[in-house]
């Protein structure tokens, strides 16, 4: 599908918003090859290829394994991903699929084992925010090109 609409110029307030949020989600204690495992696990769950090739990029040119990066739907059955990675990500798969799976209160408690209230937060915004870029990126045609 090709781009439909052109929305960073005909809706640039909005984006303005969605960017001023991704410096908020880059500026937090997170781990940034953490923060992109999510983005990558979020967008493999929504079907955006072109957040899972954004973001794949991204984490290699921080220092991310292609190991990490190709089994990253298989997280759970992987023992190269920390306790910490692994409860994020079971986060990520809970918030991204929130109608079906919520967030028990037993996640959060293994969450807050690694995790502050703040990183909690945090999470749950990065979290939100590329569910957000998966869904517009879907909706208006984006696909990744030929590098």
């Amino acid at each position: 599908m090709k781009q439909q609409i052109n929305y960073y110029k005909l809706a640039p307030e909005a984006i303005k918003i969605m960017m001023e949020m991704e410096k908020y989600t880059k500026a937090t204690g997170i781990d940034h090859k953490l923060r992109e495992l999510i983005k990558i696990r979020a967008s493999q769950i929504n079907g955006c290829a072109y957040c899972i090739d954004m973001h794949t990029s991204e984490a290699r040119e921080i220092g991310e394994t292609e190991q990490r990066i190709y089994c990253l739907s298989t997280w759970k059955e992987c023992t190269f991903y920390t306790d910490a990675e692994k409860a994020a990500l079971e986060l990520t798969e809970h918030i991204t699929l929130i109608p079906n799976k919520g967030v028990p209160a037993e996640l959060y408690n293994r969450i807050s084992k690694h995790f502050s209230e703040k990183d909690y937060i945090n999470l749950v915004f990065i979290i939100n925010q590329i569910n957000s870029w998966n869904r517009i990126s879907i909706s208006m045609g984006n696909t990744p090109t030929v590098k």
